[in-house]
């Protein structure tokens, strides 16, 4: 069974195409800065896990359309033309499904619309995921394609979760409410924890901590979701590389009345300049580490501030869960930065959260425990793999709907 994975962002385009009898990554790729003129491209051939033939290019790719074309051309003279011969399914990752998409759906002309109408809760994201779709359904007409949502995961919240304070009116007539992102990535890593510790998933409370540019929590007991930290859109929650995070909802006011901007530069204000950029002007963490070592007092209150709102978010959903089993640190920061799992966990204590440092330190591309043995809660990197979950997803509907 052959599973292509299509992820279409704002300005690039993701692939990964799985044999998924052994869930083997035959080749992948991305091409990047859609409609620049210093557009690239970079594809994998994945023949073992140790041999990877790499090719790239430069060249402008002028828009969705031309990159998902250059990606067909690249897949039908890859090693992989005769799994793209026999290609099963295509799953597409989809940012937001609002209320009406909440389980991995296979696309048809009433889907399309209904993610259409999703466009205003994420007007970066679903535009591009749709190009992406519609794209794919030109190329290959035949196969199936599914539609994965990011927010899919958190529709077991509960809705003392998921309401805002607000008139009832604004939830029922125009979707107010709390949808949560990285759905997937949340979902796989809990998983995989669950099968690496060999126990239940359904046995355990977890907080999970989706680290990268983008950055949310998550609560999972027995399995099912029951919090997160994103809200309505991205921005809620946690300091990201961009993204302001948590804020007094009346700052827009005061910037609109006091400082005289307007909605519009607002809006970019706190989704793209704010965050570690706002704080010490880099938005990339390794950067932000530098800048602290040479002595920059704002990069050094940065790491304090990110940390800080991870642990209070962790206390929080520590209370909420009744207890704690697992913490799982995911995504770039998450699998790849000691300092910051180490002031995290170090201000944990009171928890029974225990680092062992020698642990933290490792930096492998596996699943690893990094607490010490006698640490009540288990502290686990776990690589994500959203890629893998979407095909995962994918090729369980497509097959369920062969069958019936």
């Amino acid at each position: 069974m052959h599973v292509l994975v299509i992820n279409s962002g704002s300005s690039s385009i993701k692939f990964r195409l799985y044999d998924m009898a052994q869930e083997v990554l035959l080749v992948s790729g991305t091409v990047e800065r859609i409609g620049e003129a210093n557009a690239s491209s970079v594809y994998r051939q994945h023949s073992a896990e140790t041999d990877v033939k790499e090719h790239k290019q430069h060249s402008p790719v002028a828009d969705h359309v031309a990159g998902l074309q250059q990606i067909f051309a690249f897949l039908q003279n890859s090693s992989a033309t005769d799994a793209m011969k026999s290609l099963d399914a295509i799953g597409h990752r989809v940012v937001h499904g609002g209320e009406t998409f909440q389980d991995p759906t296979l696309i048809d002309d009433r889907v399309i619309e209904g993610i259409r109408e999703m466009s205003p809760l994420a007007p970066l994201h679903n535009p591009a995921n749709l190009v992406g779709i519609e794209t794919a359904r030109t190329l290959w007409p035949q196969v199936p394609q599914v539609a994965v949502f990011d927010t899919a995961f958190f529709k077991t919240l509960p809705p003392h979760a998921y309401r805002y304070a607000l008139p009832n009116e604004l939830h029922k007539d125009y979707h107010v409410r709390r949808y949560g992102f990285h759905g997937t990535s949340h979902q796989y890593v809990a998983q995989q924890a669950a099968l690496y510790l060999q126990q239940p998933l359904q046995s355990l409370r977890i907080i999970t901590l989706h680290l990268g540019n983008g950055a949310s929590a998550a609560a999972i007991r027995n399995g099912i979701c029951i919090d997160t930290s994103m809200g309505m859109t991205p921005l809620e929650g946690l300091i990201m590389g961009t993204r302001s995070g948590d804020l007094d909802p009346a700052l827009p006011f005061y910037l609109n009345r006091t400082v005289g901007m307007k909605l519009n530069e607002i809006e970019v204000l706190l989704h793209h300049n704010s965050g570690m950029k706002g704080i010490c002007g880099a938005s990339d963490m390794r950067e932000v580490h530098r800048l602290a070592q040479q002595g920059n007092e704002q990069a050094r209150l940065a790491i304090e501030m990110y940390c800080y709102r991870i642990c209070k978010y962790i206390g929080a959903y520590y209370a909420a869960l009744g207890g704690l089993d697992l913490l799982i640190f995911t995504a770039g920061i998450g699998e790849h930065d000691p300092v910051i799992r180490y002031s995290i966990c170090n201000s944990l204590s009171a928890l029974d959260i225990t680092l062992d440092p020698q642990r933290n330190q490792h930096n492998e591309s596996d699943t690893q425990i990094i607490s010490r043995e006698d640490s009540e809660v288990k502290v686990l990197v776990v690589p994500t793999n959203e890629e893998l979950e979407i095909a995962r997803q994918t090729l369980a509907l497509t097959t369920t709907a062969s069958n019936s």
